[in-house]
């Protein structure tokens, strides 16, 4: 017991333990700072008799549990975030007046918030999903907020679609389920009513939408921006954050049983690597084009549901993010940060995107419903660590206001920090163009095209990728109910890839093809394969940031245990060891190994790669286990690779994978652990 707690016998306390104030402890109060004598009890009249009204201890801490929940997100309510900086690598001042780009060098503090999109906050992190990636830059001249994903194209052309998206990936309103996944009928039903959706249900079929961590996914802020120099100079840009840990996703199966093991998988991942000093980082990329390109590029750059492919305009990689610290309070920071996409400072400017143009509409209404007040830029976490001069004043919870006599504008008193004006020579300027035109609802002619670049995804994949496109196709509409929503998939597939359809229509058990979909425009099949669009086309080749499973047993091989670990070390990995029991393992010199995991807790899912490492004896006893069983048979279906010495020969054959040991088995002793550590460096052998 912590000499700290001291017991109190008073028969109105109950004879509890409990804490004071004087043992080292400040005095708690009330939230308007009142003392408390005691927060163990309601104030009674008597012992046993009735609560009084005049309690306002009891009040004020019931009223304020009772309004604790604000509105979860409706999308992206599932997420989690870091503190950090932008560290510019060079001066942009020739394309860009925006202050943090104008010095190389120069640091600016930022917030990083990841999220899924569909589930609800206490859904799974390894949902398929599309996945936020969305960026707050404290910068002197206001905030800056990169509201993107980790897919560079979106679903819809036009922001008046997208309540109908949400409403048909979101639980069908019925029956309430199913949540956090889009295998049903109803996103299946509006996406084959929408063709220009097609590129993005590419993207969310692959291994794109099932991302190992956080940090090893790539964000992309999707539309087309402005760069607008200090003569008034304009640039297009498509932003691209790309991982310098490099790209990795999970397999479907993978992704199941991570989800019952650990469903906050990613939360802890980002977590233990920032606390472990393993920052995550990423370099931000422009692709940076003139309007020339604009008005020859095969298709609308104001398109969102279009890439402009890596080999046609070059990723200039400007700076990166490092992510070095924890939140203080997960609802302070993660849940109660507002992004804007309206949020742009001098330098940077909107396009005319439909999409766009919506989410700049949208998203005030969407902080002023979750955080209840206007004043929601006034949170610490969303307040700019800039000055602010306003004459905006009062409404709900606003904790400041302009000081002094003025607050209008124009007014005739005096010139001071309370009473700001408009700068017309440094303060933000919209890029100047012409613009005329009737005021129509319709779609542009240059927005037609839907399934070219489907097509160039799908070909620019390995044949690894492709099967694993095919089968989540495969797998969603085998939940789908209705027989006329998958063939109306099916026939968009057609105008992508004939192989691609026909391999998820025989899954599905198609006893005819239909016909392929009426398109708009014809698809393309002059686009070159673009190899930046595959994940193992651009594998990491490092296990740095990864995390090894050990599963251990008594008197493992204790010198080898070491010489695993000082390679980990040196290529900058983790470990944990998974035994039989939580206390522990001996070692053959007689040390004790401490473990992190059980292993019907520590399951091969959560880690990256295995090692078996234990005696003929522990082999044998953890080979009656079928946790332990588990653990091998799905590192081995996951293309995982397994390092093992001879010893732990009885467990592999208890799985019947003795004949099928391939090169992604690993023998110890017959390599170094400098070898294993290499071999490690691929990820996945794929060749399984």
């Amino acid at each position: 017991m912590a000499e700290s707690f001291k017991y109190d016998g008073n028969k109105g306390q109950g004879g509890e333990l409990h804490q004071k104030a004087g043992d080292g402890y400040p005095t708690m109060t009330t939230a308007q700072g009142c003392p408390i004598h005691d927060d163990q009890n309601s104030l009674k009249a008597g012992t046993r008799g009735p609560t009084t009204m005049e309690d306002h201890v009891m009040r004020e801490k019931i009223f304020h549990f009772d309004h604790e929940r604000i509105p979860e997100r409706v999308v992206h309510a599932r997420g989690y975030g870091a503190h950090g900086y932008f560290e510019a690598y060079e001066s942009l001042s020739d394309i860009t007046c925006a202050e943090i780009f104008q010095t190389k060098g120069k640091k600016t503090p930022v917030f990083t918030r990841f999220s899924t999109v569909a589930g609800n906050q206490g859904s799974p992190d390894l949902a398929r999903d599309v996945r936020g990636f969305a960026v707050k830059f404290y910068t002197q001249e206001g905030n800056w907020d990169l509201v993107g994903n980790n897919i560079p194209v979106f679903f819809i052309q036009d922001a008046i679609k997208f309540p109908d998206l949400i409403h048909s990936a979101k639980q069908e309103p019925d029956r309430g389920f199913p949540q956090a996944q889009t295998a049903h009928d109803n996103f299946w039903d509006f996406v084959s009513l929408s063709p220009e959706s097609t590129h993005m249900l590419m993207w969310i079929m692959s291994d794109r939408a099932i991302p190992r961590s956080f940090r090893f996914m790539e964000g992309f802020g999707v539309h087309t921006f402005k760069l607008i120099n200090a003569k008034g100079e304009m640039k297009y840009v498509k932003f691209h954050w790309k991982p310098k840990q490099g790209l990795q996703s999970v397999v479907w199966n993978e992704a199941l049983k991570i989800n019952g093991a650990d469903p906050d998988f990613h939360r802890r991942d980002l977590w233990d690597s920032i606390l472990a000093g393993d920052f995550p980082e990423w370099e931000l990329g422009m692709q940076i084009f003139d309007q020339e390109f604009a008005d020859n590029f095969e298709f609308d750059v104001l398109d969102a549901t279009k890439i402009i492919p890596e080999e046609q305009v070059p990723v200039k990689i400007v700076g990166k993010i490092v992510l070095n610290q924890v939140v203080d309070n997960f609802f302070a920071e993660t849940e109660q940060v507002a992004f804007c996409t309206q949020n742009i400072v001098p330098g940077i400017d909107f396009t005319d995107d439909p999409l766009l143009q919506g989410r700049n509409f949208s998203y005030l209404d969407t902080q002023l419903k979750r955080l209840g007040s206007t004043n929601f830029t006034h949170l610490p976490i969303n307040a700019p660590k800039c000055p602010m001069r306003h004459f905006q004043q009062d409404g709900h919870m606003a904790m400041q206001n302009p000081k002094g006599r003025a607050n209008y504008e124009p007014n005739s008193w005096e010139a001071d920090e309370t009473n700001p004006r408009a700068c017309p020579a440094h303060g933000f300027k919209s890029h100047n163009e012409d613009i005329a035109g009737q005021k129509v609802r319709h779609r542009s002619e240059t927005f037609a095209d839907h399934y070219s670049q489907a097509r160039q995804f799908y070909l620019s994949q390995t044949e690894t990728e492709q099967e694993h496109i095919r089968d989540a196709f495969t797998f969603e509409l085998s939940k789908v109910e209705h027989l006329p929503i998958r063939e109306r998939v099916v026939s968009h597939l057609l105008n992508v890839d004939k192989a691609l359809a026909q391999g998820v229509a025989e899954k599905l058990g198609f006893s005819e093809m239909p016909a392929p979909a009426e398109a708009a425009m014809p698809t393309r099949e002059d686009l070159s394969v673009s190899d930046p669009l595959s994940i193992l086309k651009n594998a990491p080749q490092t296990f740095k940031g990864r995390k090894l499973g050990i599963l251990v047993s008594d008197d493992l091989d204790g010198e080898l245990l070491e010489q695993v670990k000082d390679a980990l070390s040196k290529e900058g990995a983790m470990f944990e060891i998974v035994a039989p029991q939580i206390g522990g393992v001996t070692c053959d010199k007689g040390n004790h190994i401490e473990a992190n995991q059980k292993v019907d807790g520590g399951p091969s899912v959560l880690y990256d790669a295995v090692l078996l490492l234990m005696s003929k004896d522990g082999a044998t006893m953890l080979a009656e286990k079928p946790e332990a069983r588990d653990f091998v048979s799905d590192a081995f279906a996951h293309n995982k690779f397994i390092g093992y010495t001879e010893n732990a020969m009885p467990l592999i054959k208890a799985v019947c994978l003795d004949s099928k040991m391939d090169d992604g088995f690993v023998d110890l002793k017959a390599k170094s652990s400098s070898d294993f550590i290499t071999a490690l460096r691929d990820v996945r052998f794929w060749k399984r």
